[in-house]
């Protein structure tokens, strides 16, 4: 059995296997495995979901070759699976610190229990575990996800009633833990389980470079704070303040945070673009560009579908958070408003910074949070834009026309070309490449991703397939030039890929963590 020996001078650690005593006075044992020696690795982080507040997914080292996998783990202890043997469940996105702990959300009981697991990065051994006491969010269909954050070298995970645990030093086997309570501790200390009852937070948690905290919640039933559901901002300084999403919508119908959609920054970092909801079984949304440090409504915009022209369907099963561009343009998927007139395949809209300017939309977007995609990554383009975006691109077999033709795709936000299904204008194609995998059911199996790891270093983006493959798609090739299978794959709600300080890059298939690299 593999355990961890003591920490050795500057941060090495070995790790082998401890062997059994004999008698006196015979042979020495046989020599075990050499102990595995960790270097020390001090590199850049993968903090939160997509990476960093604008959730851009853009890494910053040389991914290592998709050669073996170093080592994986469950992610779930008890997944819910459908009689097919799908899991309609969110998992959420690992984090790394700089210091290679790879710190991952644990889902375990069925019910949606969580904890949080740190592991050294290069061996996958357990450091430490902390349990939260988040409750989920009530929702119709999918499990929502349980995300982590890495803000100011400290842990933050969701708790009940709408609080925030911290944790500090997350390299270390022990640390200091606090909750926080974004209506007031006091008010929580007071009625605990009322709170507990009827307040949660509902999407990840951002932070920006101070230390500043962003999440949304719902607010089910009565609470003892009158609070209705919203936009949360946790200070660095200890000041606590929330927005209801009515208020900040100017709109009454708007009740809640979108579930599961993380809260994104300008470059800046004064202003925070949230998406919030109706309650209707086909809810309505909102984007809101909000005062970073106040909450103060700077803009909010409808999310319409462009080619109806009526409300989108802003649904409560994706994970589509706000993709903020380098040059201050705000990204967001949605559902068709009548679907399946767009083969369930939504759209990606687009907005300058202000919200006060609507641009073309890609052609798919309904659970997709773009990854900014440098234009050197591309050396045949040639067009007007100074990046470009990697999106699922998803033609479900069935829906409407779908063909089950699944691809990936590079789009071009400031160029356009025909929609081949509705004959919108929508961002050109710049590259596609196929599923490779025939499904059962017709055309190829499905990209699950819901935000994919830009490499530029190698030019590559790092994605995950339902076929249980990680792949390594070459952008000036345009081909999947590595590949490594995890699993025989399995239909799973869609998933974050990442990558940590050393390289390896982190990907979740059929409810397991995978560390793929040399």
């Amino acid at each position: 059995m593999m355990k961890a020996r003591p920490r050795l001078a500057a941060g090495v650690l070995a790790v082998g296997v401890a062997a059994c005593g004999g008698g006196g006075g015979g042979e020495p044992p046989p020599a075990g495995p050499a102990p595995e020696v960790i270097v020390p690795v001090d590199g850049p982080a993968w903090p939160a979901f997509g990476r960093d507040a604008q959730h851009t997914a853009v890494g910053a080292i040389a991914t290592q070759p998709l050669a073996r996998i170093a080592w994986s783990t469950p992610l779930d202890l008890a997944p819910q699976r459908t009689a097919g043997g799908a899991l309609l469940i969110h998992y959420g996105s690992p984090v790394i610190t700089r210091r290679n702990t790879v710190l991952m959300p644990v889902k375990t009981a069925a019910a949606g229990a969580y904890r949080a697991e740190a592991r050294i990065g290069q061996t996958g051994v357990l450091v430490w575990s902390l349990a939260s006491d988040y409750l989920l969010p009530p929702q119709r269909n999918w499990v929502p996800s349980f995300n982590l954050l890495l803000s100011a070298d400290r842990l933050v995970m969701p708790a009940a009633g709408g609080r925030v645990i911290v944790r500090d030093d997350p390299d270390a086997p022990t640390g200091a833990t606090r909750t926080l309570a974004f209506y007031g501790d006091a008010a929580y200390a007071a009625s605990p389980a009322a709170f507990d009852a009827s307040v949660f937070v509902n999407t990840p948690i951002t932070a920006d470079s101070q230390g500043n905290l962003y999440f949304g919640f719902s607010v089910a039933g009565a609470n003892p704070a009158g609070l209705a559901g919203g936009i949360a901002r946790l200070g660095a300084d200890g000041t606590v303040g929330f927005v209801r999403a009515s208020a900040a919508a100017g709109d009454a119908t708007m009740v809640k945070a979108a579930m599961n959609s993380a809260p994104a920054l300008s470059a800046d970092e004064r202003t925070l673009y949230a998406v919030v909801n109706s309650a209707a079984a086909r809810p309505t949304g909102r984007l809101l560009a909000l005062d970073a440090a106040t909450l103060a409504t700077r803009a909010n915009r409808a999310l319409v579908d462009p080619v109806t022209l009526t409300p989108a369907w802003v649904s409560d099963d994706s994970t589509a958070s706000p993709t903020v561009g380098p040059d201050g343009d705000v990204y967001i998927g949605v559902l068709e408003a009548n679907p399946p007139a767009h083969n369930f395949r939504g759209w990606l809209l687009h907005f300058d910074g202000t919200l006060a300017t609507t641009r073309p939309p890609a052609a798919f977007g309904w659970d997709i949070t773009p990854s900014i995609v440098p234009r050197a990554m591309v050396p045949a383009y040639a067009g007007p834009s100074a990046y470009l975006l990697a999106i699922k691109y998803n033609n479900y077999i069935g829906v409407g026309t779908g063909d089950g033709r699944n691809r990936l795709a590079i789009v071009d936000p400031n160029a356009t070309q025909a929609d081949a299904i509705s004959g919108a204008a929508v961002m050109r194609e710049v590259l596609t490449i196929d599923g490779v995998t025939p499904d059962p059911d017709g055309g190829v199996k499905e990209w699950c991703i819901n935000t994919a790891a830009v490499d530029p270093a190698s030019r590559s983006i790092l994605v995950n397939s339902e076929d249980g493959t990680l792949y390594r798609w070459d952008l000036p090739s345009n081909t999947f030039s590595e590949r490594i299978t995890m699993n025989n794959g399995v239909a799973e709600s869609y998933t974050p890929t990442a990558i940590a300080p050393d390289g390896r890059i982190y990907s979740v298939n059929n409810a397991t963590l995978f560390s793929v690299g040399r």
